[in-house]
């Protein structure tokens, strides 16, 4: 499963369209955020990609969850979105 990492700064509009392209080719997609500014977007993003696919007739599901992750010697807790098709 493809892995894309969400930043506060990131655009809600073109993770969805990358989320959306994903999701076409290989039914499903992680989304990883660290801090609430990115956990914002990356919900923001599956809720315009949710618009962008349902054309197609995919219905898209999003299941959270904790991730420990290495940032400079450092362990940190993300938030992980697995995204797929329902």
């Amino acid at each position: 499963m493809e892995l894309l990492k969400v930043s506060s700064k990131s655009n809600a509009k073109s993770v969805a369209g990358a989320m959306a392209a994903v999701v076409r080719e290989q039914k499903g997609v992680e989304l990883q955020a660290i801090g609430a500014g990115a956990v914002n977007q990356a919900v923001k993003a599956i809720a315009i990609a949710r618009g962008y696919v349902a054309p197609n007739g995919i219905d898209l599901v999003a299941m959270p969850a904790f991730s420990e992750v290495q940032i400079d010697s450092e362990e940190r807790t993300a938030i992980k979105f697995l995204v797929e098709n329902r």
